[in-house]
């Protein structure tokens, strides 16, 4: 960790304010596996709070949060639990994606982040900015800068003043290999200011 805000630290002097200004983060982990993709998939366009709310309801709903329980539990139970049609989809498509051996949740740590991006784009409702977080939360992978998150586009827009995707993806280039603690940075940063506190 202290090698990697050395090197942040010196490439780009908004990390050095950052930290002055609010200190270190916590760095957020997760365990690997279905429930956190689930929970992930649930995150999408919502707030954590909300999501967790909705993951704590389903969570009740089965024995143990498992696919095939996932899988079993009807439509209607979903949406008791405050879960879209959508993301009921989603979270069956990848409980089946599971069960079927198409995908080897397991084995994802031993792969590299191309592979694992390639393996998970597959699944119908996980895209980028879920792989991403599963990347940094659960793989504890060095280099990701999910620039399809809305609170790291924002704060880059606000310290950096790059409003373009492609312009900010060219200019992040100098904080590698240390772009998840740089993502880590920019949303203590977007909390601290807010006076936010989120639970991972």
């Amino acid at each position: 960790m202290q090698e990697a805000i050395q090197h942040l630290s010196k490439k780009d002097k908004i990390f050095k304010t950052i930290i002055a200004t609010y200190g270190i983060p916590v760095i957020p982990s997760r365990p690997q596996g279905f429930e956190t993709l689930a929970l992930l998939i649930l995150e999408q366009q919502v707030s954590i709070d909300s999501a967790k709310a909705t993951y704590n309801r389903l969570k009740a709903q089965v024995e143990s949060f498992q696919p095939e329980n996932l899988l079993n539990l009807s439509d209607e139970n979903f949406r008791t639990c405050g879960v879209s049609r959508q993301k009921t989809k989603y979270i069956k498509c990848l409980a089946e994606a599971i069960l079927e051996k198409s995908i080897d949740l397991i084995s994802l740590p031993n792969k590299s982040v191309e592979i694992v991006r390639e393996e998970l784009i597959k699944i119908k409702g996980i895209g980028n900015w879920t792989i991403d977080i599963y990347l940094m939360f659960s793989l504890q992978s060095l280099d990701v800068l999910p620039l399809g998150d809305i609170a790291v586009v924002n704060t880059i827009k606000e310290l950096l003043d790059i409003h373009d995707k492609t312009e900010m993806e060219a200019y992040t280039q100098k904080w590698a290999p240390y772009r998840s603690m740089a993502t880590f940075l920019l949303w203590h940063h977007y909390l601290q200011k807010r006076n936010r506190k989120v639970e991972y």
